[in-house]
């Protein structure tokens, strides 16, 4: 005897609800998500309350207000900061950089400083402050 074969219906998987529970979870982290925004704060630079005396004689480079940079006697723009530095990094090497910045300065004039430094491998580098002033007792 002979049975007659059912021919078979291929198998589909339908993705259709499992893209529906993807896009439902990415509409939920997004809607749920904070973002972090950066606010500016006001600082008042720069002022410490203890400072360190130094034994050798460190290279001192000034930052002023207006993005001059003073090494030595010497007044340097942005552009010949790389050239006096570097005549300068073997003693900056051996005795440390003090950077002068004044409170008034831009950020980015000290980082170039700082990025200079780091670029003529000087490794001993100290941002100069001045003494906060502490209020004084009365006595009665």
């Amino acid at each position: 005897m002979r049975f007659p074969r059912r021919r078979r219906e291929p198998v589909e998987v339908n993705l259709t609800p499992l893209i529906d529970v993807v896009f439902l979870l990415l509409i939920f982290f997004m809607v749920s998500t904070t973002f972090e925004t950066r606010q500016a704060l006001e600082l008042e630079l720069p002022e410490s309350e203890s400072g360190q005396d130094m034994e050798a004689s460190p290279v001192t480079l000034v930052v002023t207000a207006e993005g001059e940079y003073r090494l030595g006697e010497q007044i340097h723009s942005a552009g010949m900061l790389g050239e006096a530095l570097s005549a300068q990094a073997e003693q900056a090497r051996e005795h440390g950089l003090v950077v002068e910045a004044d409170g008034r300065a831009a950020h980015a004039d000290v980082v170039r400083v700082l990025d200079r430094a780091a670029g003529l491998e000087i490794r001993h580098v100290r941002i100069a402050t001045t003494a906060a002033s502490t209020p004084q007792a009365e006595t009665p």
